[in-house]
């Protein structure tokens, strides 16, 4: 893929739509042809790290205890929980439910992973996320500022994938390494041939085709 196409797609989706009253996310839509989306080797659910952060940053969460959990709680938007809220979720799975949709990402402590992912994987499998484990002395400050520009890619019920890649106020250019990141990812996963059509949009603009 040229990077002049991209680049070309996401001036025109930055430009076309109406001004909206809200930061728009820049959505990046991959369509995929020849995989089998039930088969193992279809399969696709990959952590990419964008080279250039998005300034509307996703949710994280921290499940943790101890040192961990102090540190966590000191950064900012970072909201924190431990041992005894995730057993006050096992009691009212509305609670589980409410967490997987506010936070697009759930890195937890690997001592409380098991349980963990038993309370809160059901809720967050059908969002298509899953508890992310980190290793008891993991540098929480520097795992977190690294989610902060990380992104789910992944297929789910239709042999696409649809991602955001970052927000309209962002540079073009910053937009199209991210693009290429994630195109990188899918065709090192997938193998090479299998994007059959990339379209780049705003979240309430139209999609722009990108043209190889």
């Amino acid at each position: 893929m040229e990077d002049s196409g991209i680049a070309e797609a996401v001036s025109k989706a930055l430009g076309a739509g109406k001004p909206r009253r809200f930061k728009q996310s820049v959505d990046l839509i991959v369509v995929l042809k020849d995989v089998d989306i039930k088969s193992p080797s279809g399969r696709l659910r990959e952590i990419v790290t964008l080279p250039k952060k998005p300034s509307k940053e996703p949710k994280i969460c921290v499940v943790a205890e101890g040192d961990m959990a102090l540190k966590a709680r000191e950064l900012e938007g970072v909201e924190v929980i431990g041992r005894s809220e995730l057993q006050e979720m096992r009691q009212n799975r509305k609670l589980a439910k409410k967490l997987a949709k506010r936070c697009y990402w759930v890195l937890v402590q690997a001592p409380l992973m098991g349980l963990a992912g038993g309370i809160l994987g059901p809720a967050l499998g059908p969002r298509g996320k899953a508890p992310t484990p980190v290793p008891p002395n993991a540098d929480i400050t520097a795992i977190v500022e690294r989610f902060r520009r990380s992104v789910w890619v992944r297929v789910r019920n239709q042999p696409q994938v649809m991602v955001r890649v970052g927000t309209e106020d962002m540079e073009p250019s910053d937009i199209t390494e991210n693009i290429k990141a994630v195109i990188n990812a899918i065709e090192n996963k997938l193998g090479q041939g299998k994007i059959t059509r990339i379209y780049v949009k705003k979240t309430m603009g139209p999609p722009v085709q990108v043209i190889a």
